[in-house]
Order: structure tokens, then C-alpha cells, then sequence
């Protein structure tokens, strides 16, 4: 039996217009976010992405997965639509995700369960996407690469410890997974090389 409210045959939302010109703007934004960390940009799409994912998390699925690209999702919910628009193979546990979507930041994993990379190829590493309530003004320091100086930026949402893990995952480098933080339609860049402490 169905349960109420559910249909089987459900379409699904539709992916980016204009696949191959929508991914090249996103994948601009991706990459100037993580070459500057601390600095809110926002993805320049309308993109309808399914419950659970934000605006800015579709996009960014959309444009870094493909089928050569295990990806591990906190819930499933949006997993038929990332199978048909991206082809990406979803693997069960975090130690086996080049990419992983996190929607409720309470109970994720550890950042440490997830690829770190090896000293031989560092970048095989995983890049976490994770949702957070809000960016506000102040809390935080950031420094590091691509960063002049030091910068402020909060960030609402994250599970208490979260900075700690941090520390130990900028701690690995060159080893250690990079971040994109999303709120809605806007995304923060958090490479493994930036170290962040309260203001």
C-alpha cells in the first residue's frame, strides 16, 4: 500500500537549464569560494533543488558529480534526482564518498570518518557539503591562504565540538578534507588549509 500522499511515479524536478553554461558559472563560484575562504558568495542560479538540499548544495552536486564520483548523502531523499541528472554512484558509508551532502549538521559524522587523502595523493580526499543555519558577522577568525590577514565570519548552525574537529583535521595537512559551507543560495569556501579560532 502507498502511504498518503506519496506517489510512485513522482517527476522529478528538473536539473540546470542550461546544463554545460550553468555548471561552468557554479564551478566558477565553487572555486573562488575555496580560493577564498570567509567570503559569501552566492550561486547566480534559480535552481529548485529537492527537500533536503538548499539552493546552492543542488547546484553544487549538480556541477562537481558525476559517474566517476561516489558521493554519500546524509538522507537519501534527494537521491533519485542526483542519479538522474548526475549518473554518480552513491556508496553507503562515509569512508567511501569523494563527495558528501550534509543537511542536518547535528548528527553528521566526524570529519575524520570521511577520505583524508594520502601522502602520496592528497587529494584524494573527500569535500563535504554541508548545511548551516546562517552567516553572521562576527565569532569567528579566519586565516590562512587566500585570506589577507585574518577575516570574521560566524557561522550558525554547527554541532558543538565542530571547531575542534577542525583544528584536528587542519592539523593532517596536507591530509585532511575540504569544506563548502551553504545557506540557501549562498556558499563559504573552507579548504584544510584555513585555521579558524573565536574572535
Amino acid at each position: 500500500m502507498t502511504a498518503p500522499g506519496f506517489c510512485v511515479n513522482a517527476p522529478l524536478l528538473p536539473g540546470f537549464a542550461q546544463p554545460e553554461d550553468d555548471a561552468q558559472r557554479v564551478f566558477r563560484v565553487l572555486l573562488d569560494a575555496l580560493s577564498h575562504p570567509g567570503r559569501i558568495h552566492t550561486v547566480p542560479l534559480a535552481l529548485e533543488a529537492p527537500a533536503p538540499l538548499a539552493t546552492a548544495t543542488g547546484a553544487a552536486a549538480l556541477t562537481l558529480c558525476d559517474y566517476e564520483t561516489p558521493l554519500w548523502l546524509q538522507s537519501p531523499d534527494a537521491a533519485p534526482w542526483l542519479r538522474f541528472h548526475t549518473g554518480c554512484p552513491l556508496v553507503e558509508r562515509p569512508a567511501q564518498a569523494r563527495f558528501a551532502l550534509i543537511d542536518d549538521p547535528a548528527t553528521m559524522p566526524a570529519l575524520a570518518d570521511f577520505p583524508q587523502g594520502e601522502p602520496e595523493y592528497p587529494d584524494r580526499s573527500a569535500t563535504l557539503l554541508i548545511q548551516v543555519a546562517d552567516f553572521t558577522d562576527d565569532g569567528l577568525v579566519w586565516s590562512g591562504p587566500g585570506i589577507d590577514g585574518e577575516t570574521t565570519l560566524g557561522v550558525a548552525g554547527l554541532p558543538a565540538g565542530f571547531w575542534r574537529d577542525w583544528q584536528r583535521n587542519t592539523g593532517h595537512f596536507p591530509l585532511g578534507i575540504d569544506l563548502l559551507l551553504v545557506a540557501g543560495d549562498r556558499i563559504v569556501g573552507l579548504p584544510r588549509t584555513t585555521t579558524i579560532r573565536e574572535a
